[in-house]
C-alpha cells in the first residue's frame, strides 16, 4: 500500500542533506477523510505559501470514509508520510479537521478546526455527555477533547461565539484553549460572490434560467439517503429550458459507496441534464450561482441560506443535530419541500427575504472575511514565526470542475399561434420508468442518443456534430420510419430540415433555434417565413432562406 514506508524526505533526521529549501518549521496535516481534506486545503495555504514552513500530510485511518484519502493526497503530489511515522516524529504544529484516532499522541501543538459549518451534529451514537443528560455533540464534548483527563488540542477554533458558549457548558476546561476565528469555508463564499454570473455559465445556466442546486449530507437521514428519487422527481417537474439541476452530494457518500456505484445511480439524472459536482470541488460554485437549493441538515443548506438563498428542505432530522446550535435552529424556522415541486420552488424564489433567516444565520461566523488573518496570526504564534508582511487572504471558489451534458433525447411540446411558438422541453430519458407521454409532446432525437430505442421511436431526428445533406435526410427518414422530421445544420449559421412527404426546408437559425424550429414544423407541417419562438423565458428566431 502507498504510504505504508517511511519516508526519508521531507522529514527526518537525515533530510536535510536530500532536501533543497532549508525550511524552519514543519507543519502536519492531519486528514482523516475527504471532507477534512478540502477544508484543510481552505486554510493550510496560510502557512504553505511561505518558504520558510514544510508542510506533509498524513491520514489517522480512524475515519470509516478514509478508505481512498491517503491515495487523493498521493493523486495531488502531497508529502505524504504513514501515521506510523507521524506520531513518532516531532513538528511544529498539527493542524486537523476532525477528531478521532490517536491524536493524543501528536508530538505537535495542536489545532483542530471545524471540518462544517461548526460543530451541530450529534456524535455518532447519540452517546449521553457527562454532564446532564444531553446528548454529546461531536467536536464539543470530553468524548472527543479529553483523553485520560487531559486535553488533547492546543487551540480549538470555533466559528461563532454560540459555539464557544456550548463549549463551556460541556467541558469548561475547554473554554480557555477556544479561539473564536470565523470561518474560512463561509469567507471564501463570500470572496466567490463577485463572480455568480462566471459560475452559472460554466455550469450552463441561461439568463433566463433558474439554477436548483439539491444537495444532501450524508446517512439515511440525508436528503439523498431518504429519498434518492427526488432528483428524479424534480427533473420530470422541471422544464429543461426553464431550470438547471445541479447535484452535490456530501464526500462520505461517494467514499460509501463508491464514486462508479453513484455515477451509474445518477446516470439517468446525468443524460436528463442534471450536472453531478464531483464531492472535492464545485459546491461552493453552485451554492453561490443558485436560486434556489434543496437540502437538508447539511453545513452546505445552512451556507445558502446565510448567503441569502432561499433553501427547501427535503427532510430535516431534529434528532441528528443539537437544537441550540446554527444548524439545529436552522431545520426549526427553513420551510419543507412541498409535494408539488415546481409550484414550491416557484414560489420559495419568488418570495424569499433573506431577512426572515437573519436571526439564525447570523450564526455562520462571528468574524465575516476575518478567519484568514485571525488563523495565520494564532499559526504564526503556535509556530514561533513572525507573519508574512503580506495580508492574509482566502481565495475564491474556483469554477465548478462539472458542466451539464446535452440532453439527447427530449419530450418536446408545441403551442401553435404561427407565426409564433412556444416551445417546452422535458428530458426523455424519464419516461424508462415512466411511460407516458406528457400532453401533445413528441419525441426529439439527436443522432447521439445511445439508447437505440429512443431514435426508433422519434418523430424529429436532428444531427447537430457535422453539416447534414439531402441525401442525409433522405435516408434518415427512410432507415427510422417513425421519424417525421429529420433536421441538422448545413453551416455555422443555417439548418436543412425534410419531412416524410419530400419537402425540404432551409431557414437560418443557430444551434437551439434550429432544434425548435424542427419541432416546430412536425406540429405545424410547414414554416412560416419569419418564425418567432418562445422558449425558458427567451424569444429567438428563424427565418426561411
Amino acid at each position: 500500500m502507498p504510504g505504508q514506508r517511511w519516508v526519508k524526505v521531507p522529514i527526518g533526521p537525515h533530510s536535510p542533506q536530500w532536501t533543497t529549501v532549508r525550511t524552519e518549521r514543519t507543519v502536519l496535516a492531519v486528514v482523516h477523510n475527504l471532507t477534512a481534506a478540502t477544508r484543510l486545503l481552505d486554510l493550510l495555504p496560510l502557512v504553505a505559501d511561505d518558504p520558510r514552513v514544510q508542510v506533509v500530510f498524513t491520514c489517522p485511518g480512524s475515519s470509516p470514509f478514509s478508505g481512498r484519502t491517503e491515495e487523493w493526497l498521493h493523486e495531488r503530489e502531497m508529502a505524504v508520510i504513514p501515521w506510523s511515522q507521524a506520531i513518532q516524529v516531532e513538528f511544529d504544529l498539527a493542524i486537523s479537521a476532525s477528531y478521532g484516532g490517536d491524536l493524543r499522541d501528536l508530538l505537535a501543538p495542536l489545532v483542530v478546526v471545524p471540518h462544517g459549518m461548526g460543530y451541530n451534529k450529534y456524535s455518532p451514537g447519540n452517546r449521553k455527555s457527562e454532564i446532564g443528560n444531553r446528548k454529546s455533540v461531536f467536536g464539543l464534548s470530553s468524548r472527543w477533547l479529553l483523553s485520560d483527563g487531559e486535553l488533547i488540542p492546543s487551540l480549538i477554533v470555533l466559528s461563532h461565539e454560540e459555539q464557544l458558549t456550548r463549549l463551556a457548558a460541556a467541558v469548561p476546561e475547554a473554554a480557555e484553549r477556544a479561539l473564536v476565528a470565523g470561518d474560512p469555508c463561509f469567507d471564501r463564499l463570500l470572496a466567490g460572490l463577485p463572480l455568480r454570473p462566471s459560475y452559472r455559465a460554466t455550469l450552463g445556466v441561461t439568463d433566463t434560467q433558474r439554477l436548483v442546486l439539491v444537495c444532501s449530507t450524508w446517512g439515511p437521514d440525508s436528503l439523498y439517503g431518504n429519498d434518492p428519487q427526488l432528483i428524479r422527481r424534480l427533473l420530470e417537474a422541471l422544464p429543461l429550458d426553464d431550470y438547471r439541476i445541479v447535484v452535490a452530494l456530501h464526500p462520505a457518500v461517494w467514499d460509501a459507496h463508491s464514486r462508479w456505484q453513484l455515477h451509474r445511480w445518477l446516470a439517468e439524472c446525468t443524460r436528463a441534464g442534471a450536472v453531478v459536482l464531483p464531492p472535492e470541488e464545485g459546491w461552493r460554485a453552485a451554492t453561490i450561482a443558485a436560486d434556489l437549493v434543496i437540502g437538508d441538515h447539511s453545513s452546505l443548506s445552512f451556507y445558502a441560506a446565510a448567503l441569502g438563498r432561499p433553501v427547501l428542505l427535503a427532510t430535516a432530522p431534529a434528532h441528528a443535530v443539537d437544537p441550540d446550535s446554527a444548524v439545529g435552529r436552522f431545520l426549526a424556522t427553513a420551510p419543507p419541500l412541498a409535494a408539488d415541486l415546481r409550484a414550491a420552488v416557484d414560489q420559495a424564489i419568488a418570495t424569499h427575504d433573506p431577512a426572515t433567516a437573519a436571526e439564525v444565520t447570523s450564526l455562520a461566523t462571528s468574524a465575516p472575511g476575518e478567519s484568514a488573518p485571525l488563523l495565520r496570526k494564532a499559526f504564526y504564534q503556535l509556530l514561533a514565526l513572525p507573519e508574512p508582511s503580506a495580508p492574509a487572504r482566502l481565495a475564491a471558489p474556483p469554477l465548478p470542475p462539472a458542466a451539464p451534458e446535452p440532453v439527447a433525447a427530449q419530450l418536446v411540446q408545441v403551442r401553435l399561434d404561427l407565426p409564433k411558438a412556444t416551445v417546452t422541453r422535458h428530458p426523455a430519458e424519464l419516461l424508462r420508468q415512466q411511460s407516458v407521454m406528457p400532453p401533445g409532446a413528441h419525441l426529439a432525437a439527436d443522432t447521439t442518443e445511445p439508447y437505440r430505442a429512443w431514435l426508433d421511436l422519434a418523430e424529429v431526428v436532428l444531427h447537430t456534430h457535422t453539416p447534414v445533406t439531402a441525401a442525409w435526410v433522405a435516408a434518415t427518414l427512410a432507415a427510422l420510419p417513425s421519424c417525421q422530421v429529420a433536421a441538422g445544420p448545413l453551416d455555422a449559421s443555417s439548418w436543412l430540415a425534410g419531412t416524410r412527404d419530400g419537402r425540404l426546408f432551409r431557414y437560418l437559425a443557430d444551434g437551439l433555434t434550429g432544434r425548435l424550429a424542427a419541432s416546430v414544423l412536425r406540429v405545424a407541417g410547414d414554416l412560416p417565413p419569419e418564425l418567432t419562438i418562445e422558449v425558458g423565458g427567451r424569444t429567438v428566431q428563424a427565418t426561411r432562406k
